[in-house]
């Protein structure tokens, strides 16, 4: 029997291809190459993704669920439209941090965490809690904000006050002025859903590894600014503590995205986890990996951090487990992944046969990534043909 009338059993899971090719779009180009040298094959597209971009449509198509919009404060307080989706069985909402509070919406010229909000955020979990569902994970991925999530949590009802009782206002200006927490009038919805946060770093709230240090000066913070940051979120940190007896300050992954997953932690219980592990509970990958014979995956770039938390590196392990091989194909594959091979990957490829401009290379990401996903199919056909 020739290579192009044996069936295999194909699964094309690539996380997206940041700026360039959603992960649905990337097992579309994946599966075409495979199909034009062994069009026998039974290919299963997965796209995946481990709780930053495109979490929420890998999640929505994967599951038969659906995306809906609603109307929300951008990190400037500027209003806007933002997605969040739900799976097929209404249970769960996935929602982006980045659709409402991202970092990409603010303009370079006014990117400022003293007064850039996470509220929009806590909006689009308000909309999805009105729609009844018992779980809400929250991928928490290019945030703006160093704001300990008090905006999210402002909108979810939660009062934040000065010494004189009033609000507080937004942002690190926000942090600096509060003296007391309020938890009574938080959304009475929030006590149906357990929240899960979509965190794969280990920064505590504060402290040199805290979140204003490390992720203030990427959102516009000045050395000033991280200082003063770094003081407020001890603030807040001591004060939630007080308020609820958690103490927050040096939990691991209680800083990430600007101290959003302590806040969220510290005053709604809310639990931090890996996103690859949530999505993939979700979509039962580890389930469709035993069915399959051979796996496809990629990203943008696959280096040696490919293993910790990453999507294609956490399907590799999977795979390894069940005893199926893996390709990886990326825009580009660094040259540190010696020890990715002892950890599932079977071999790895680049998109790029020429030099090009990153500018070209994502212009063409469609037709180079299916171009090398045809050349892999032409090495499997001969091992196939020489069995």
């Amino acid at each position: 029997m020739s290579s192009s009338q044996k069936s295999l059993r194909i699964l094309v899971a690539p996380n997206a291809f940041k700026e360039s090719l959603s992960a649905t779009e990337a097992a579309a180009a994946i599966s075409r190459g495979i199909l034009k040298v062994l069009p026998a094959s039974k290919i299963t597209q997965l796209p995946i993704a481990d709780g930053g971009d495109g979490t929420l449509e890998a999640v929505v198509e994967g599951t038969d669920g659906k995306i809906f919009r609603a109307r929300v404060l951008d990190p400037l307080g500027k209003k806007i439209f933002a997605e969040y989706g739900l799976t097929g069985d209404g249970k769960t909402a996935v929602i982006e941090m980045s659709r409402a509070s991202g970092l990409a919406l603010v303009p370079t010229s006014q990117r400022n965490p003293m007064l850039c909000t996470s509220y929009g955020t806590g909006q689009l979990i308000k909309a999805a809690l009105k729609r009844g569902v018992k779980n809400i994970i929250l991928g928490i991925g290019g945030s703006a904000t160093v704001d300990g999530g008090i905006g999210a949590l402002q909108a979810l009802g939660i009062e934040f006050l000065d010494r004189r009782g009033k609000p507080v206002g937004w942002g690190g200006n926000g942090l600096k002025s509060i003296s007391r927490i309020d938890p009574g009038a938080a959304n009475p919805l929030l006590e149906q859903a357990r929240i899960l946060v979509a965190c794969d770093v280990d920064n505590p709230l504060v402290g040199p590894r805290g979140s204003a240090a490390v992720f203030g000066p990427q959102k516009g913070a000045t050395p000033g600014m991280v200082r003063k940051l770094d003081q407020y979120l001890g603030k807040l940190g001591r004060l939630i503590q007080r308020t609820t007896g958690r103490d927050v300050l040096q939990v691991a992954g209680s800083g990430a995205a600007g101290g959003i997953a302590g806040g969220f932690m510290g005053l709604l219980g809310a639990q931090l986890s890996p996103g690859s592990d949530l999505v993939f509970e979700l979509l039962r990958v580890e389930e469709q990996v035993r069915k399959a014979d051979l796996i496809f995956t990629g990203e943008g770039q696959i280096d040696f951090q490919t293993p910790f938390g990453k999507g294609p590196g956490m399907l590799a392990k999977t795979a390894k487990d069940a005893g199926v091989p893996v390709i990886g194909i990326a825009g580009s594959v660094a040259g540190d992944v010696g020890s990715l091979y002892d950890q599932g990957f079977t071999a790895l490829f680049s998109i790029l046969a020429s030099p090009l401009t990153i500018e070209a290379a994502i212009r063409q990401a469609d037709q180079l990534l299916e171009a090398q996903s045809e050349q892999v199919a032409r090495l499997l056909r001969f091992g196939l043909d020489s069995a």
